[in-house]
């Protein structure tokens, strides 16, 4: 088991930015990260998102490793809408993200942002390989 965990241990990372999608999403940005992670023959291992309120850009990170197997990846982003979370119950957040993932196969990891709309959105990560 611990060589498995290992495999998912990472120190390279790729920034991609660029303006929040007219619909709310990281629209042609998961386009751009899948093409890098493609082309780049690279085992991508986690993302994160970083929404900027007043200038509604949004910063992508991957996490990576160029030292092992790539595989193509492919982002998604769902729209969770408002949710309510004063008090620190989570369930209502938790069971829409449970719904959105369901509909994903081979999710590797996951990244949730909030527009200052209080809109929630989850970008999940997901491998194409065989």
């Amino acid at each position: 088991m611990t060589h498995h965990i290992a495999r998912q241990v990472h120190d390279k990372f790729k920034i991609f930015s660029g303006d929040l999608a007219a619909d709310g999403t990281i629209g042609k940005l998961a386009d751009e990260v899948a093409a890098f992670a493609n082309k780049s023959k690279i085992a991508a291992k986690s993302i994160g998102v970083a929404y900027l309120d007043a200038s509604r850009q949004l910063v992508i990170t991957l996490g990576y490793r160029d030292d092992g197997d790539a595989y193509p990846i492919k982002l998604h982003c769902i729209r969770l809408g408002k949710v309510d979370v004063k008090g620190k119950n989570f369930t209502a957040l938790e069971e829409k993200m449970s719904k959105a993932s369901a509909k994903h196969d081979n999710i590797i990891c996951h990244e949730l942002y909030v527009t200052g709309e209080n809109d929630f959105t989850v970008v999940v990560m997901t491998h194409l390989a065989k």
